[in-house]
């Protein structure tokens, strides 16, 4: 754990050059460790300045003038760490930023570790651990979604329910454990409907959000989508068009593809991992086996499929590399069957083979493309937006992160325990022990319960400096 009283410093900008940097001082000796560097025009020092006020001057060290800049002074507890704070924004030149680095570590500051500023934020009560994981996850969002639900998290998301819901277990808990020291009297604390109603409550909060997970961890990791089909379809081609890049190297020779190639693109606001594939066909050499086998292998991971199919053959050989990839793919996982090539046939046989496909899988989309030149891109990237199912409201409670997956869970399979002595009429202690295993799960998310270990491996991953 870190020392509070120390006093801590770090570029808080993205390292090398730019028009400005900054660099934050936070702890108790912030104000007195900047004003040993900064001087002001007006004489004034920065202990004697109110807080939320930005002062000018020069950094000086040594008797050498380092920088001109701008340094904004906040006090505790109005500040994000929650203790005295300056920010220095000065010359984004790399030497400028070591060399005032350098002169407040020279002058009693201690390096910051990574994340330690929102540690402190965290230890010092500004923000409670799930709002600190929302701080990592806002600065790494890459798309409108996951910024939505980010920045949801960071203003507390479902922090204050479920504070509120705990509180009320432990309430019940300590009223049934309250009972047994009574129990030769007879006498009830705790009424035993209003626990159910607050169980089958529990319940169904809990059940809401471990149900949210597959989409907040989508929209976090990004949405995968794997291109599968038979070599010489065009999937290469159709992942250059999705990415907008030439990404797969495309050629006439059929089997180019031997290994998977994978990218990301943002359609819509949402982030999707696009897979492609090594053609699936019989009699390949080892070499190419091994690239299907692995196409097997991704196909397993996707959520969507995009089975690219070759609109020039016969409405029976179509049928037949369909019925091929079909049991291979889950209910779980949508499916979504491409004509390419469709600018080579006319309506009449595109329709009639869409007929043909459709017959083997009522819930497959069927959809009509040329990779090559574009058509039908735009109306496939509408309908990986409808199978995506990322809620138009992203101000909802969306579970994004692991760790709170993991905790609701044990949560929920608690209040289920609990429940159920409730109705079996097991005895108080027993009732009271799985409310209180309850709310521990629900303490971690928020940090009221967190040990050393789990604290160091949330923050360990931030940027130094936040």
């Amino acid at each position: 754990m870190i020392d509070l009283a120390s006093t801590i410093a770090a570029v808080a900008t993205p390292p090398g050059m730019g028009g400005i940097a900054v660099i934050r001082l936070s702890g108790a000796q912030a104000l007195a460790i900047a004003d040993k560097l900064f001087t002001s025009p007006s004489g004034k020092k920065l202990a004697e300045q109110q807080a939320g006020t930005v002062h000018f001057g020069a950094i000086v060290h040594g008797g050498e003038t380092i920088d001109e800049a701008l340094v904004a002074v906040f006090r505790a507890p109005a500040s994000y760490t929650g203790e005295d704070t300056v920010e220095i924004s000065c010359h984004g030149s790399p030497y400028i930023q070591q060399q005032i680095l350098q002169a407040l570590v020279g002058c009693g500051a201690h390096p910051a570790q990574p994340g330690e500023f929102t540690l402190r934020a965290f230890l010092n009560g500004k923000i409670d651990l799930a709002q600190a994981e929302a701080v990592g996850d806002l600065i790494a969002s890459e798309t409108r979604a996951m910024h939505r639900v980010a920045l949801q998290q960071m203003r507390g998301g479902y922090s204050a329910e479920i504070r509120a819901l705990r509180e009320k277990l432990l309430h019940f808990a300590s009223m049934l454990e309250l009972e047994l020291d009574f129990a030769d009297e007879d006498v009830s604390f705790a009424d035993r409907q209003e626990l159910n109603n607050l169980l089958q409550d529990l319940l169904h909060t809990t059940a809401k959000l471990t149900d949210s997970f597959a989409v907040g961890n989508a929209i976090k990791k990004g949405i995968p989508v794997v291109i599968v089909g038979s070599p010489n379809v065009g999937k290469s081609t159709l992942l250059n068009a999705l990415l907008n890049d030439e990404k797969a190297l495309v050629s006439d020779v059929a089997g180019t593809t031997r290994d998977a190639i994978e990218d990301s693109a943002t359609l819509g606001g949402v982030l999707f991992r696009f897979i492609d594939t090594a053609g699936i066909r019989s009699g390949a050499e080892r070499v190419e086996q091994l690239g299907i086998e692995r196409s097997y292998q991704k196909l397993g991971q996707a959520q969507i499929v995009l089975l690219v199919l070759d609109a020039t053959l016969a409405a029976d050989n179509l049928r037949s590399v369909m019925l091929h990839f079909l049991p291979k793919i889950t209910e779980k996982q949508s499916l979504v069957a491409l004509l390419n090539k469709a600018d080579s046939v006319t309506d009449a046989e595109l329709a009639e083979k869409s007929a043909c496909l459709a017959q083997l899988q009522p819930s497959c989309r069927l959809l009509a493309i040329s990779a090559k030149n574009g058509a039908g891109i735009s109306a496939l990237e509408r309908e990986l937006l409808q199978l995506a199912a990322i809620p138009a409201n992203l101000d909802a409670s969306i579970v994004s992160n692991l760790r709170h997956y993991e905790a609701f869970v044990g949560a929920r399979h608690a209040l289920l325990r609990a429940l159920s002595g409730l109705n079996s009429r097991l005895s108080e202690e027993l009732i009271a022990f799985e409310i209180r295993e309850a709310a521990q799960h629900l303490a971690k998310v928020t940090g009221e319960i967190a040990d050393t270990d789990i604290l160091n491996n949330i923050f360990k991953k931030f940027c130094i400096g936040k």
